[in-house]
């Protein structure tokens, strides 16, 4: 994967690594005994680490969530599934590589696994639109859930998008309508469903395919309604309070299951999922392999009538009589 670039809080840490590094160098170099010395410098390593991840603004969240090397979908998928088969199409227009879907097995039972994908150069994000979907990815998904429900097996989507994308031909196509369709096809589907924000969860992009039985969450993940930049234009018409409109949204791990919205976090490593692919795996296929084992023990009827409780729960509202303009008391 090669070095991870350094987001600004990180910049402690990136020091007492240096200094680590440099003490090795210097034992090499000299036959100095800096056993001491790198004991000390790694507990303060440690502890530093420790403290910066824990205790991360919402906007450090979000750098996190948006981090470059942070895993994507096909990236989990082939480290924590069996005999993945890609699936291709909506057989309407066309495919679209920001959103992957295919069979796969989950210790041994089969699975249909959907996620927005992101690229890792210019080439492959430009050949999957920076994991921004246009109609088509959601006619996709929906077509490969569709066949989820008719072999009776269970779905899992991966959430990781700055939003659908807006340009005029994905409009000309129907994107709201697209997502729309989903949102109510995935409210009825007659199979068990899990989705995962994996790393930025954003507005009806997310939402497209994100209306399940349960919603985990990385816990360096966000899930917003709009990204924190877009929030800020809108409401000050200054992208610099940025970090206001983050604390704000409330779009956190933590922020969403204090909500209700989220259901589960999934722990990260030290440092992010993006500093240790293979443990975040393992975490998030123990999440998925417990949940799936307990939805799909559950009543299809049952099932549905707790999604639809799950998502009218949502949210709260207040009923203002009518005014009367005789009496204004009433």
């Amino acid at each position: 994967m090669g070095a991870s670039p350094r987001l600004k809080f990180e910049r402690k840490i990136t020091e007492v690594e240096e200094q680590i590094d440099k003490l090795l160098a210097q034992s090499e170099n000299n036959e100095f005994d800096v056993a001491g010395q790198l004991r000390d410098l790694q507990k303060k390593l440690h502890s530093l680490k420790q403290s910066t991840y824990q205790n991360l603004t919402p906007m450090e969240q979000v750098q996190m969530a948006r981090h470059q090397k942070r895993p994507y979908t096909l990236d989990y998928i082939h480290r924590i599934f069996q005999d993945w088969i890609e699936l291709h199409g909506d057989r309407k227009f066309r495919d679209d590589e920001g959103m992957v879907g295919g069979w796969a097995k989950l210790s041994g039972s089969s699975v249909m696994v959907i996620g927005h994908q992101k690229g890792r150069n210019m080439k492959e994000n430009l050949r999957c639109n920076f994991g921004m979907c246009h109609p088509e990815g959601y006619r996709k998904a929906l077509r490969l859930m569709k066949l989820a429900e008719k072999f009776r097996r269970p779905v899992i989507t991966f959430i990781d998008t700055p939003g659908a994308y807006p340009g005029i031909g994905s409009e000309e196509r129907g994107i709201s309508e697209a997502i729309a369709f989903n949102l109510r096809e995935m409210s009825n589907l007659r199979t068990p469903m899990l989705s995962v924000v994996i790393g930025e969860g954003g507005s009806g992009g997310a939402l497209g395919i994100g209306v399940t039985d349960r919603i985990l969450m990385l816990e360096h993940s966000v899930y917003s309604v709009i990204s924190p930049e877009g929030c800020a234009a809108i409401l000050w018409r200054n992208t610099d309070y940025k970090k206001e409109a983050a604390e704000a949204l409330k779009l956190t791990s933590k922020d969403l299951v204090n909500l209700g919205i989220a259901d589960e976090i999934i722990p990260e490593p030290i440092g992010g999922a993006h500093s240790d692919w293979d443990t975040t795996s393992e975490n998030l296929k123990e999440s998925l392999q417990r949940n799936l084992s307990e939805l799909s023990g559950t009543d299809i009827d049952d099932l549905l009538s707790n999604r639809w409780a799950k998502y009218e729960a949502m949210g709260e509202w207040q009923e203002v009589p009518a005014q009367n303009d005789d009496n204004p008391n009433l």
